[in-house]
């Protein structure tokens, strides 16, 4: 096959709106496609791309070039989990057909952003941006914003923040405590704006979750005491902060101080969360016969981490005039200090042995096999 006319539609629309799925090959198969999806919702642009591709397969076809038409439909999770469908639909597509070069149907720069995985995988001769012409009428800025609303991917960017905010501001006005709205507020709002931005890799560690779930793996059980362990870990922690901060207030104690009794009380529970994680992901590897060692040298870290972190806050307590200083003696304080720096860097020494140790016996292992099959 000489041209791959290729259609992308990112956040699958084909599959949400028309239950369509990807990939889709041939006129035909996309002519159904983008009519099932032009009815289920007509202002759809992928609808409008996918004519545009059709469109592009007859002129090619009157010029006597050899052209398929196939349209990848990603997820509605657009980005890392989207694009890694995409990425394997392609990837299986090229496989069992051979073109020499490709044609890049777009409605936008949002699929244009998968410019360059299809481009890893076959040279792109020609990109074409099909645009939706409307009257006058309908480009008023009424319009646009009314249809930007009822898009979910902006109304619930837009107005999920806005109703966390009014909702937690009433609930502390009805509870006539007004000054924790604004830390209700500032909490709730980070908290999602943290969730956008991390949004990818939640998703696709949901996605690592409900598949371990399912195939029957040790890491499901772990990652959900690990969870349980880090949110004991943030409720202890603030309410000893809360039990200070009430007592004589933040402007006594002071921001770092109090920042201080947080890291001590929850650095160890925080510590064995993540050993918990990694011994579930060690198990999984060890009886699925896969390596092992990148997973060691992460929990020997995270304990000199947790060292280093633990004396520290210990030193800062026992030299503060406010929190622990008439508990912990000073002396004792830096010696706890330099004592944790010193068992952190033997445990990372240990670690790095161990782990090279581990990979060594893995590289032999892999050998003796590779020469027996030879």
């Amino acid at each position: 096959m000489e041209t791959l006319i290729l259609c992308i539609d990112r956040d699958d629309d084909l599959g949400v709106k028309a239950n369509v799925r990807g990939p889709v090959i041939g006129r035909e198969a996309n002519v159904e496609a983008a009519v099932r999806l032009a009815t289920a919702d007509p202002e759809d642009s992928d609808a409008n791309t996918i004519f545009g591709g059709i469109k592009v397969l007859d002129d090619l076809a009157a010029k006597g070039v050899d052209a398929e038409l196939v349209t990848l439909a990603g997820d509605k999770n657009i980005g890392i989990i989207s694009d890694q469908k995409i990425a394997n639909q392609l990837d299986a597509l090229l496989k069992n057909i051979r073109f020499e070069s490709a044609i890049f149907i777009s409605d936008g720069a949002e699929d244009e952003t998968l410019l360059p995985i299809v481009q890893s995988r076959i040279k792109i001769n020609s990109v074409k941006r099909i645009v939706v012409m409307q009257s006058a009428n309908l480009e008023s800025t009424y319009y646009i914003i009314k249809h930007a609303f009822n898009d979910p991917k902006i109304s619930q960017t837009f107005f999920v923040p806005l109703g966390l905010a009014s909702l937690i501001y009433a609930f502390f006005l009805m509870i006539d405590y007004p000054q924790g709205a604004i830390i209700g507020i500032l909490a709730a709002v980070g908290l999602y704006m943290l969730y956008r931005g991390f949004g990818d890799p939640i998703s696709v560690y949901g996605e690592r979750i409900k598949d371990s779930f399912h195939s029957g793996r040790m890491t499901f059980l772990t990652y959900l005491a690990a969870f349980l362990i880090l949110v004991l870990a943030t409720v202890l922690g603030l309410a000893r902060v809360w039990e200070l901060y009430t007592r004589e207030g933040i402007w006594y104690y002071g921001v770092v101080p109090l920042a201080t009794v947080f890291i001590n009380t929850t650095v160890w529970l925080y510590v064995s969360a993540f050993l918990i994680a990694d011994v579930g992901k060690i198990i999984d590897c060890y009886r699925s016969r896969v390596s092992t060692f990148r997973y060691i040298i992460p929990a020997f870290f995270v304990i000199s981490m947790g060292l280093l972190f633990w004396g520290a806050s210990t030193y800062l307590m026992s030299i503060s005039t406010v929190i622990g200083g008439s508990s912990i003696d000073p002396a004792v304080g830096v010696q706890y200090f330099v004592y944790s720096i010193v068992a952190a860097i033997v445990i990372a020494l240990v670690g790095i042995k161990v782990s090279t140790s581990v990979r060594m016996e893995e590289n032999q292992t892999l050998k003796g096999s590779n020469n027996a099959d030879t």
